[in-house]
């Protein structure tokens, strides 16, 4: 059985690796190009008022929902439309973790929607270290920018033109 994070619904498809991701969703994530974002799902810690980033970000592109997961070093999941961030996340650990989708967390993800997707990348990380070979995905709007990137062991964020370290997989759907 895989690991839901306790969101009914979500089951992550890990996959490694810029070819295989790019096979199971490159021409998906292309067509996303020229949709309008209209809203990012972040799970949120509500004890500790931070953003549990072990959990899926979503993105609402006109009703076509993205949801992008890391863990580990290199594993990425990818899915679509499985999450509904109106019903309730119910931890399935012994913690005491209680969690909601939030999408007001920051002024960098509120910038985000109602903007138009001009590029969707995979990117490959290229850097002399650990992460070798991690792929993030990045979103390129007319006035900003998002990559969602492994964080060692969990989702990061982003919002400057992905580092020099990425070799850029365009994708077109």
């Amino acid at each position: 059985m895989v690991f839901n994070f306790g969101i009914d619904g979500y089951q992550p498809q890990w996959l490694t690796g810029v070819t295989a991701l790019a096979a199971a969703h490159g021409e998906r994530l292309g067509r996303l190009a020229g949709r309008r974002l209209d809203r990012v799902w972040l799970l949120w810690d509500l004890d500790d008022d931070a953003w549990f980033a072990d959990g899926p970000v979503l993105l609402d592109f006109e009703g076509e929902q993205v949801e992008i997961n890391h863990q580990k070093f290199d594993d990425l999941s990818i899915t679509w439309n499985t999450v509904d961030p109106a019903r309730p996340v119910d931890w399935p650990t012994d913690d005491d973790i209680r969690l909601a989708w939030r999408h007001d967390t920051s002024p960098e993800i509120a910038a985000l929607p109602g903007q138009t997707l001009r590029v969707v990348e995979l990117l490959e990380w290229t850097g002399a270290d650990v992460a070798n070979g991690m792929v993030a995905v990045g979103f390129t709007f007319a006035d900003g920018q998002l990559t969602i990137y492994n964080a060692l062991d969990e989702n990061g964020l982003a919002f400057n033109p992905p580092e020099p370290d990425y070799r850029r997989h365009p994708l077109v759907g």
